[in-house]
């Protein structure tokens, strides 16, 4: 069984920063890919932000200069530091990881419970 847990979300001011953290758990046998996906209310979930174990980065190109990834693999932890926060930001956050696992045949799709991120004054 593998588990994603984030951490870090929460209130924050316009223009001013969040750091999410995310650490994947349980019987792993490589990450691949992990990253963060967000959604708003009454709109679909949409990629934020992935990274790869080689450290190749991927961002929603609104995103680009504001937010970064970057991630620790010996921890299987990943990190979002978020720059800027706008209201539009305001959704929950989820962690997203690409996971071989004991036993699995493949490498599959694990998610995080989701963080809420709100953006407000």
């Amino acid at each position: 069984q593998v588990q994603l847990v984030e951490s870090g979300g929460g209130l924050v001011q316009p223009e001013g920063s969040l750091r999410l953290s995310c650490a994947a758990s349980g019987c792993i046998l490589s990450v691949y890919w992990m990253g963060w996906y967000r959604q708003a209310p009454g709109k679909q979930r949409e990629l934020v932000a992935r990274i790869s174990g080689d450290g190749t980065t991927d961002y929603a190109d609104s995103l680009k200069g504001r937010f970064t990834i970057s991630r620790v693999n010996a921890w299987n932890t990943v990190f979002l530091q978020m720059n800027g926060l706008k209201p539009d930001d305001t959704a929950v956050y989820y962690c997203y990881g690409r996971i071989s696992a004991v036993a699995a045949a493949a490498a599959q799709d694990y998610w995080g419970q989701g963080t809420q991120v709100t953006v407000s004054s």
